[in-house]
């Protein structure tokens, strides 16, 4: 007796389809399952023998083999519980149920109720671009794998009820297809009209946010870059579908989406603190996992107290600051996630703290001062496109009842910034000047002989690299998009220069 139904193994962010193959032959009782499954897959027998027993089945004491192929492939984790359980119910011809085009997964627990698993979205996605119909799936993740158009998304809460709705021709009943909106949200804690003064941070900020670019703010304690970074979510674009998706598609890998509402309707923002290991900000583990910066993909990845995290921790940053995206590589496999993050970084200028205030002397010796300044690699600030010092706030301003430009007006017109360089690269599917690639710098951005010279006088003064120019050629760009400018000018080029400090020069 011999039957074969599919599921699916997640590498990454990329799934694999399983055939899940058993054979029933007579003989003293022996259960093996073979096709380079992990402890987890070899205790599944056990949760499997229990399941079907206590859902009004018969379990058949034979000889039982599962393979699940293909055989090269390691399989882990708990998935194929579900897969394993009905195949053995066909093979013993206990139900009737046509497993061609319907791809099964899910944990049992012993009672035969199915529990919640990791990565569905990815899952869902993968099956339907491999011509599956059908995906079986318990009840907590159906609304996830609903998000996934042209797939019938069927839930499952017990063995005993698919047993049941199997022995009922037409009696599965998919999940009714939703609409997929986003309305943008508006109630933020922190908004930019609470932060007094800093006009030349808020406008450095304004176009980072509509161009998607890297900031470093360099101050002095207490001169309010913490609260300058955690307003920025307050100005970011809205977040389209098609990010929104992206997003998701990571969280769920790592378990972090609601069931009742897990599609992600924010852009991240993500915080971690200084003391944080170069696994948990890349990525990585013995079953690779998304670290913080592909939990902050399309969002921000905030790193206060920037030189305090560890050097190998920062320098790991700079491949998928390039490429936007982390590759981790580990005996298993090489697995790629995304990681397109926008960086904002904040730091004290010195050990101290108090270099460049007006108000209170700076107590570092002068080889403190660059020991500290060089815990940041030049090829890390290289990558940084926006660079400034954020000074300390007079106390007029503090004292002022009079609000700053709030963040709803700010927002506006980041947005439209945003909206030209969606229309502009719709061709190239990007969405910000900060992915431009270096290949179609030309066909968008064309300087006048003004424009260029003073880019050159620059380029020569600051010994700037190359990667440095391209950056400032972009930054231009999104400076001229927020003054709907179809054209670069000098003006634009000017402002893009000035928010390039050299380290350590406040």
């Amino acid at each position: 007796m011999l039957a074969k139904v599919y599921t699916a193994a997640l590498i990454g962010l990329n799934p694999q389809i399983v055939e899940v193959e058993i054979d029933i032959q007579k003989g003293l009782f022996k259960f093996n399952i073979v096709g380079l499954g992990d402890k987890a897959v070899q205790e599944s027998k056990e949760r499997v023998i229990s399941a079907i027993k206590n859902s009004t089945c018969d379990f058949v004491y034979k000889k039982i083999t599962v393979n699940l192929a293909p055989g090269g492939l390691p399989k882990t984790g708990p998935t194929y519980d579900f897969p394993i359980a009905v195949g053995i119910l066909l093979a013993s011809k206990q139900i009737h149920f046509n497993p061609d085009k319907s791809l099964l997964l899910g944990e049992l627990s012993l009672e035969g109720n199915l529990r919640n698993l990791n990565g569905i979205l990815s899952i869902a996605d993968g099956a339907k671009n491999e011509g599956f119909e059908n995906i079986f799936l318990p009840y907590s993740n159906s609304k996830e794998a609903n998000l996934i158009k042209n797939i019938k998304v069927f839930p499952v809460k017990t063995l005993s009820q698919f047993i049941t709705n199997s022995s009922y021709k037409n009696s599965f009943k998919p999940l009714e297809k939703e609409e997929v909106k986003i309305v943008p949200d508006k109630n933020y804690l922190y908004d930019m009209k609470h932060v007094q003064g800093q006009k030349v941070a808020k406008r450095a900020l304004e176009i980072a946010a509509a161009g998607a670019h890297n900031i470093l703010l360099t101050g002095t304690p207490g001169s309010g870059k913490t609260l300058l970074a955690k307003s920025i979510p307050s100005i970011l674009p809205s977040i389209t579908i098609t990010e929104s998706l992206e997003i998701t598609r990571i969280y769920s890998i790592a378990g972090l989406v609601s069931h009742n509402n897990p599609l992600v309707r924010k852009r991240p923002f993500r915080n971690p603190h200084h003391t944080s290991s170069d696994v948990a900000l890349v990525g990585g583990g013995t079953f690779p996992k998304p670290g913080e910066i592909s939990l902050a993909h399309r969002g921000i990845l905030f790193l206060d107290e920037f030189p305090e995290f560890s050097r190998s921790a920062l320098e790991a940053l700079r491949q998928p600051m390039e490429d936007n995206i982390v590759t981790i590589s580990r005996a298993l496999g090489t697995l790629q996630f995304p990681a397109n993050f926008m960086l904002i970084a904040a730091m004290n200028p010195c050990k101290c703290g108090w270099k460049g205030d007006p108000d209170r002397e700076c107590t570092c010796t002068q080889s403190e001062y660059f020991k500290y300044q060089r815990k940041i690699s030049g090829p890390i600030l290289d990558r940084i496109d926006l660079q400034i010092y954020v000074p300390k706030v007079k106390y007029k301003n503090l004292i002022s009842d009079k609000d700053s430009e709030s963040s709803e007006k700010i927002r506006q017109r980041v947005q439209k910034a945003r909206n030209i360089q969606i229309k502009r690269y719709k061709a190239l599917n990007i969405v910000a000047n900060a992915e431009l690639r270096q290949k179609d710098l030309k066909k968008f951005i064309t300087l006048g002989t003004r424009s260029k010279d003073l880019l050159s006088n620059a380029l020569e003064k600051l010994h700037l690299s190359a990667r440095s120019y391209f950056r400032i050629l972009r930054l231009s760009r999104t400076i001229a998009d927020l003054y709907n400018s179809s054209k670069v000018k000098r003006t634009h080029v000017a402002e893009a220069l000035s928010y390039r400090l050299t380290n350590g020069n406040v």
